[in-house]
């Protein structure tokens, strides 16, 4: 009983079909779908931007106002109002590293971003190195949101001040396993 031969087309420089072809060329061109995500992603991180600019841009006006015109006081609000908008700062770069990313991974290089050092948060080569680098950020973002929660908190017990203490030294240590992550690299 014999084998039948393989087609040919798998070899460089062998015709195919038309039919072949046009598929392979749609396939291709498919790739062009993630601009519906690459689009919005980077639409996204811009309002988000402009959000917490203007946060910050309110907390330099409540700031203006209580020093000089005797405005409401600022003390317990400040450092959360600005813990947040640097939140939101973070996830705008989220939003942009993903969408320059996943543009650069499946659309098309992007010639700027090719001259900058390996680890620059845009350059990415593979999923794996963006899902890193995003996970990086989010960790932050974390951290940060954890922070501001940290500001506004009334220990109850001495149990509570464990707690607190526990948490922080596992940031540390999540911290501390990122940089010993990124070394490797």
């Amino acid at each position: 009983m014999s084998e039948a031969p393989l087609p040919e087309k798998s070899q460089p420089g062998t015709p195919r079909s038309r039919l072949e072809r046009r598929f392979e060329q749609f396939l291709w061109q498919s790739r062009l779908l993630v601009l519906l995500a690459v689009i919005p992603a980077l639409l996204g991180a811009l309002m988000l931007f402009v959000i917490a600019s203007l946060d910050i841009l309110g907390v330099v006006v409540d700031t203006w106002r209580h020093y000089l015109a005797g405005g409401p006081d600022i003390h317990k609000s400040v450092v959360t109002d600005i813990i947040v908008a640097v939140d939101i700062y973070l996830i705008a770069l989220v939003l942009m590293i993903f969408g320059l990313g996943v543009y650069k991974l499946f659309v098309s290089r992007i010639e700027p971003a090719e001259g900058r050092d390996p680890a620059h948060p845009f350059n990415v080569q593979s999923l794996d190195q963006l899902k890193d680098k995003i996970a990086r950020v989010v960790i932050l973002a974390v951290i940060i949101e954890f922070f501001r929660a940290v500001v506004d908190i009334q220990f109850d017990s001495p149990l509570d001040a464990i707690y607190l203490a526990l948490s922080v030294l596992a940031l540390a240590l999540a911290l501390y396993l990122m940089a010993l992550a990124h070394k490797a690299e």
